[in-house]
């Protein structure tokens, strides 16, 4: 009896909430007071996907979501983003019969990585993707080996494993288990000799502490790696980004497959290689995933086209208390080639805690806006005093301060016609996407 009423519940608040455009959350919530373990007692599909990590989830699910419906399957998924079990409770029992049986071929979640142990109690991936690990809201998940510590509680025997063969944390999660299928990318135009940003996370080696070295970095420290000491080093990849043109805008993967990117981006290529290599790995050709992948727009918010007066706009959401996110959104503003102005918001530091701790800051790479074509860098938001101070210690002259977001867009759209990049978090970004005609 206390599923059925969960179950009712959690659809009556799921209905309620979507005539408000909330309610993600609150209704599994509500339904998890009523029957603690009520994802224990409700029949899943067959097959159940899983994408954990710092960074890409909500990306790569978005695209696995959009392979798997065009070819005619089932899924059910958690597109509003909510990834903790309040979350998961939320999609199940909303798609679920009163009896307890979710509708669907595929049951495709975006994971919390913390909440990884405490989903995976009551429902057993047949497979756990697990994007990367890397330095992400420290004030609340600590150290990324404490990530991987509880991603590697929760993983269950009889789950396979898809790991980035690129990153050498979430890559020791193979350690001792067969069922492993891995991807990665090549060497490619942007990578570099060494690890790039502020600290070096990947300087030891996760397994035996001794120095690493790298044969080349994609990005950050995600590469091709390998310990002199104990032998850690990059598997061979199953799924393989063979080639990457960024700047024209494709990847091809080791079996000559070529995936268009919506988003000119390394960072974006390693989520759309992740999401056609959990296609594949399900039964669907190459060639198909590559089609519907190529002709895929995100639609989750992260990239936002606008216009703002005459200038033609981009939004790049960059995760708060991620410099990772914020690297890669800034190096693809670094090798655009067309004259823009730079606007940094940071008014909010989460929208999931309070904290104003922005030690995090002084991991990103700012200096990588000194391009000719970078014609001048607004800093706006409560913490745009911060950005300052960071600023400050840069090589960086063309930036000011316009502490009211408000004005400092209204300042832009008044003046000049160049491109604008809006640099900022899920926090901030609807302060911005206000005041400016969306695409």
């Amino acid at each position: 009896m206390k599923k059925i009423f969960a179950i009712i519940l959690c659809k009556i608040l799921h209905f309620m909430g979507k005539l408000t455009g909330r309610g993600s959350s609150l209704p599994g919530k509500a339904a998890l007071g009523i029957c603690r373990d009520i994802l224990g007692r409700i029949e899943l599909p067959d097959r159940i996907i899983a994408v954990t990590g710092s960074n890409g989830k909500t990306s790569t699910v978005e695209m696995i979501a959009a392979v798997l419906k065009g070819r005619g399957i089932k899924v059910v998924w958690n597109q509003e983003g909510a990834n903790q079990i309040e979350g998961i409770v939320t999609l199940a029992l909303s798609h679920a019969s009163l009896g307890g049986r979710v509708k669907g071929d595929v049951f495709l979640i975006e994971v919390d990585e913390r909440y990884a142990a405490k989903i995976f109690k009551y429902l057993c991936p047949t497979q756990l993707v697990v994007t990367n690990l890397c330095r992400d809201q420290l004030t609340r998940n600590r150290h990324p080996e404490k990530v991987y510590e509880n991603i590697l509680s929760a993983v269950r025997p009889q789950t396979e494993l898809m790991l980035n063969a690129d990153d050498p944390l979430s890559s020791c999660l193979a350690r001792g288990r067969g069922k492993v299928k891995w991807f990665g990318v090549e060497k490619c135009s942007v990578s570099a000799d060494h690890p790039t940003g502020a600290y070096h996370d990947g300087a030891y080696c996760p397994v035996c502490k001794g120095p690493m070295e790298y044969d080349y970095v994609n990005y950050n420290h995600i590469g091709s790696y390998r310990c002199p000491r104990c032998g850690h080093a990059r598997p061979r990849p199953d799924y393989l980004g063979a080639s990457v043109d960024l700047e024209n805008g494709y990847l091809t993967t080791g079996s000559g497959v070529r995936i268009r990117l919506s988003l000119r981006s390394i960072y974006h290529g390693y989520n759309a290689l992740t999401a056609w290599a959990v296609c594949c790995n399900a039964g669907i050709p190459g060639e198909a995933a590559a089609s519907i992948l190529s002709c895929h727009r995100l639609k989750n918010g992260r990239v936002q086209p606008f216009t703002l007066g005459s200038h033609r706009g981009m939004l790049l959401t960059s995760k708060h208390e991620n410099s990772i996110a914020y690297d890669t959104n800034l190096h693809y503003i670094a090798s655009s080639e067309r004259d823009c102005v730079v606007l940094i918001i940071v008014d909010a530091v989460s929208r999931k805690y309070f904290t104003c701790e922005t030690s995090w800051l002084w991991d990103i790479d700012f200096d990588q806006l000194n391009q000719l074509h970078v014609k001048k860098i607004i800093l706006s938001g409560r913490y745009c005093k911060d950005l300052a101070e960071c600023f400050s210690f840069t090589d960086l002259h063309n930036w000011s301060v316009q502490p009211d977001i408000c004005r400092a867009v209204a300042g832009i759209g008044t003046r000049g016609s160049e491109d604008v990049y809006a640099v900022t978090c899920f926090s901030d970004r609807d302060k911005l996407l206000a005041q400016v005609e969306r695409h």
